[in-house]
């Protein structure tokens, strides 16, 4: 929507689409505008409620980065359960970068735990780089504190994938875990239940976390 692109282009900072090329080496540089997080956030704030936004997230695939950004944030807008798990579904598909997939989390995802889960379960079982990590990341946004269950986290631990973006989150999801939950967590390393990598990489994010104690990280690295 060139009305739109416009609006991204009188933001841009070229420095800084240079600094997000580097920061996101799956998309090609030359697809990088360079508007800043917080200036999208506040055009999408802008957008939000008017025909521009519902005909742009429309309107894919996008050609640029940014455009990306805007629509995964005009999607986290949407106050309708349904239509924000719909408008997720179709966008997924067309997610090809980390920052895309994280910065994308719809408010209203909270007030529907039950049907949410059984959607990160699909999200999840996808095969689908991004659209896994995105069930993965929505599952530890909602389900590691108060609506918790051991249970839940043979989600992450059932996947297995040779993809970079897909591992790092699973191990993210982890150390976040032994955070939150320890005593449900803990034993998936000490059983080695995930995969090598994974299970290395979630160590080391762990003992570098804050939210987990000296005691805890000095046994962590017993189980490297």
């Amino acid at each position: 929507m060139k009305e739109i692109e416009k609006l991204l282009f009188e933001l841009r900072d070229e420095g800084y689409a240079a600094f997000q090329a580097k920061l996101t080496p799956s998309v090609d540089k030359d697809l990088f505008i360079g508007v800043r997080v917080p200036e999208v956030r506040k055009l999408a704030k802008i957008l939000r409620a008017g025909p521009s936004a519902a005909e742009f997230i429309r309107e894919l695939p996008h050609k640029y980065y940014d455009e990306n950004m805007l629509h995964a944030l005009l999607v986290s807008e949407i106050k309708d359960y349904g239509r924000a798990v719909e408008e997720t579904d179709s966008f997924l598909p067309f997610v090809d970068n980390w920052a895309v997939c994280d910065i994308m989390s719809p408010k209203v995802f909270g007030k529907h735990k039950p049907e949410l889960l059984e959607k990160i379960r699909k999200w999840t079982d996808s095969g689908e780089t991004y659209t896994v990590r995105f069930g993965i990341e929505m599952l530890m946004s909602h389900y590691l504190d108060d609506d918790f269950r051991p249970e839940y986290l043979e989600i992450p631990a059932a996947v297995h994938s040779k993809e970079y973006y897909v591992n790092m989150m699973i191990a993210w999801f982890f150390a976040t875990a032994l955070a939150k939950q320890w005593d449900a967590a803990v034993p998936y390393l000490e059983q080695r239940r995930l995969d090598e990598w994974v299970h290395k990489k979630t160590v080391q994010k762990a003992r570098e976390s804050y939210r987990i104690t000296n005691e805890q990280k000095s046994y962590l690295q017993t189980l490297v």
